[in-house]
């Protein structure tokens, strides 16, 4: 079905979409909490105390485990990576012994390091002319389930709108962050445009609403339902936008 209306919005998932994340997140995940250990038991060496019974191998995998346990036990919070990360660490540091004020303190700690390393991505080399012209004619928002800074990312300042799925506890493909992000653009999900790179996440909830979906995929020859535009890369973006604005 072609549009019959002018494009008012389009929002951008991140990760995978402007920028390549592969590795991001391994360098990331084992970055902090490297530094976690070594920064504590500096600390506490300094006091006169032992360093933590804990092996850099054996308490990362005990962190994932806490992490996963909380996902489960508090499901609402399962898409807040950033508090299922602060709590497993504090709740890790208790186990060894550590003070509640102190392991809080550290570990919040931690993740102003994770944060920190989370950022450091870099966007496809096209993305941001792209979204500076974009951003001319159309009203722009990013939508992501990832726990970045999102005052921070590198693009930043390109979406004067930016969701935090997570942060909502209705991470995508819950409609509400979707809705959410056209409401503070004063758009309707008819005359918006979704771009990004998983099928359950950006391309069936955005299509669902309304939108229409443009899926970021190298592969895939199925047929694509109403409102469904693949391409391999977000460069290809301007060519379905041109698309939609002359078929109005």
């Amino acid at each position: 079905m072609r549009p019959t209306a002018s494009l008012q919005a389009i929002t951008f998932d991140l990760d995978d979409t402007l920028w390549d994340n592969r590795g991001v997140m391994a360098r990331t995940e084992e970055g902090h909490y490297r530094w976690l250990l070594t920064a504590f038991n500096v600390w506490r060496a300094e006091r006169g105390e032992p360093p933590l019974a804990l092996t850099y191998e054996n308490g990362l995998q005990d962190y994932l485990a806490r992490r996963q346990r909380l996902a489960c036990e508090v499901p609402k919070r399962r898409g807040d990576f950033t508090w299922l990360r602060l709590r497993a660490l504090e709740a890790q540091l208790q186990a060894q012994g550590v003070e509640k004020s102190t392991a809080l303190m550290w570990a919040s700690a931690a993740m102003n390091e994770f944060h920190r390393l989370r950022v450091q991505v870099t966007p496809h080399p096209e993305v941001d002319a792209l979204l500076h012209e974009l951003r001319k004619r159309y009203r722009l928002a990013a939508i992501t389930n990832g726990n970045i800074r999102l005052t921070r990312q590198p693009l930043a300042h390109h979406f004067p709108v930016a969701i935090a799925a997570g942060e909502l506890l209705a991470p995508k493909p819950d409609p509400t962050p979707f809705l959410t992000a056209l409401e503070k653009l004063g758009a309707v999900p008819e005359r918006s445009m979704h771009v990004g790179d998983s099928w359950e996440e950006d391309v069936l909830p955005a299509q669902k609403l309304g939108m229409h979906a443009v899926w970021i995929s190298e592969t895939g020859d199925q047929a694509l339902p109403e409102r469904v535009t693949r391409i391999a890369h977000v460069k290809e973006l301007p060519e379905v936008i041109a698309w939609w604005e002359n078929s109005g």
